[in-house]
């Protein structure tokens, strides 16, 4: 690595695996263009690994368990200012060992694709505890109060909507940039479905129906994904993610399937398996969505969760990129006309055409190191001063 190029830190964390996956990718674009990178997960490293592991299984349990109480708190959250003492100090956590790490591996810039690191670097910003430049990467597609912080420099955000509403909520214009939501590299170029399909034999005549629920895969609704689908006469791969338990019950389900159905795991193919399918039925994960547009694959959005996926989930039917089942019944109505009316799906493959961003990981180096690097903050801009002072 040469001794002279800037270095980035990048910050993310392990809740779902959105956040990380956006990491990774920026990670590679970054590295590709000269940076020298360091990934870390701030709950885990900067706060701590007994409060990451506990944060998330409350987080994997409220979803699971009581969802609408995730969801009265994700509703309560957009109405609270980052400042907001009943938020108990939660959106500036581990603002003492980040200041120690940037005075370690001294980033020209950092960059955080979780809310919550980006609040610490704003409250050291605030402090006049650090003068580095901070970029935030939205990793789904809508607005909320604790992805908006006071002293962050830059907002890269998926879609020329999502801009227009952090300006609407007070951001400064020349601080919010449309690059779209990174991918991983695969989904940057084209790929032949002709050819995925005999990589994974599949009958390239027949639909392929791919039904998806994120990396976890018991977050959504595959089991009442595949009852539906067995009953249709297609082909359907189902990808439970890393739930084994899951698999195994999806895979005596898929037994009685009147077409061809298969149950995989994780699998790094998955580029591979979205070029080969006409449908996609996914719950509306920011990445999951943002692949699907990047592979123009037409979504059913079925098993979204509160939060942050029916509002991923708004976005996308009102961008005319998705359709929306919201029970078995209608998710069966939803595939069968799908598939009946190949122009509709066309339809939609064009609307993903027009929006899709699939080198957003790029676009977000670049506004990094041409925007940003070398602009290290000598004090408190009178504007700064304003955002701080509004915020606390």
């Amino acid at each position: 690595m040469n001794a002279s190029a800037p270095r980035v830190l990048i910050l993310s964390a392990s809740y779902g695996s959105g956040h990380n996956v956006t990491a990774r990718a920026l990670e590679t674009a970054l590295h590709s263009a000269g940076a020298h990178t360091r990934v870390v997960d701030h709950f885990y490293e900067l706060v701590h690994p007994i409060f990451d592991r506990w944060s998330r299984w409350l987080y994997s349990f409220l979803i699971y368990r009581v969802p609408w109480l995730w969801e009265l708190a994700y509703w309560m959250g957009d109405l609270l200012p980052t400042s907001s003492g009943l938020l108990f100090g939660m959106s500036t956590l581990g603002t003492a060992r980040l200041r120690a790490l940037l005075d370690s591996f001294q980033p020209a810039v950092v960059v955080s694709t979780h809310p919550t690191p980006a609040g610490a670097m704003s409250d050291l910003r605030r402090r006049g505890l650090t003068r580095v430049p901070h970029a935030l990467v939205y990793t789904d597609f809508t607005v909320h109060n604790q992805w908006l912080h006071p002293l962050v420099d830059l907002y890269c955000v998926p879609a020329e909507s999502i801009r227009d509403l952090l300006i609407a909520r007070g951001v400064e214009p020349e601080r919010v940039l449309t690059t779209g939501l990174p991918v991983r590299p695969e989904f940057e170029e084209p790929a032949d479905q002709a050819v995925a399909r005999q990589a994974l034999g599949l009958d390239l005549d027949r639909p392929v129906v791919l039904a998806m629920a994120g990396s976890l895969g018991w977050t959504g609704q595959l089991p009442a994904a595949v009852r539906v689908l067995r009953d249709l006469p297609l082909q359907a791969v189902i990808v439970a993610g890393l739930d084994e338990r899951l698999a195994e019950h999806l895979r005596e389900l898929a037994r009685a399937a009147r077409g061809s159905m298969r149950v995989i795991g994780y699998t790094p193919v998955m580029r591979q398996l979205m070029a080969a399918a006409d449908l996609l039925v996914t719950k509306a994960g920011g990445i999951s969505l943002a692949e699907a547009i990047a592979c123009e694959l037409p979504v059913i959005c079925f098993g979204s969760l509160a939060g942050p996926e029916r509002r991923n989930e708004r976005f996308a039917l009102e961008a005319g990129v998705a359709l929306r089942a919201r029970s078995a019944r209608k998710l069966s109505s939803a595939v069968s006309h799908a598939l009946a009316a190949p122009g509709a799906l066309k339809a939609l493959s064009k609307r993903m055409g027009e929006i899709r961003r699939p080198a957003a990981a790029h676009a977000v180096a670049d506004a990094l190191l041409e925007r940003l690097v070398g602009t290290q903050i000598t004090a408190l801009s009178p504007s700064d001063a304003k955002r701080a002072a509004r915020t606390g």
